[in-house]
């Protein structure tokens, strides 16, 4: 069962940071400074966004579920 939920987090892990990485830039991070404050017109549609945003809202809650599971199941076997 731990396996499981270690498993699941490290993969977790990294769908979140691929998310993250897709998130276009709001301007004024570092974005700016690598080039990511230049505006295209090839850039992204809105709906495509906000489902990014959900994807990336259900990932996380996911993550945090395996992290606080895997807390209780240590708990348990201590």
């Amino acid at each position: 069962m731990v396996l499981g939920f270690s498993i699941a987090l490290i993969v977790f892990s990294l769908l979140m940071m691929m998310l993250v990485l897709m998130h276009k830039g709001k301007g004024g991070g570092l974005s700016d400074m690598f080039g990511g404050g230049m505006q295209s017109s090839v850039g992204g549609s809105s709906v495509a966004e906000r489902n990014l945003d959900r994807i990336t809202i259900v990932v996380g809650l996911l993550w945090f579920a395996c992290i606080v599971a895997l807390g209780l199941l240590m708990k348990l076997h201590s």
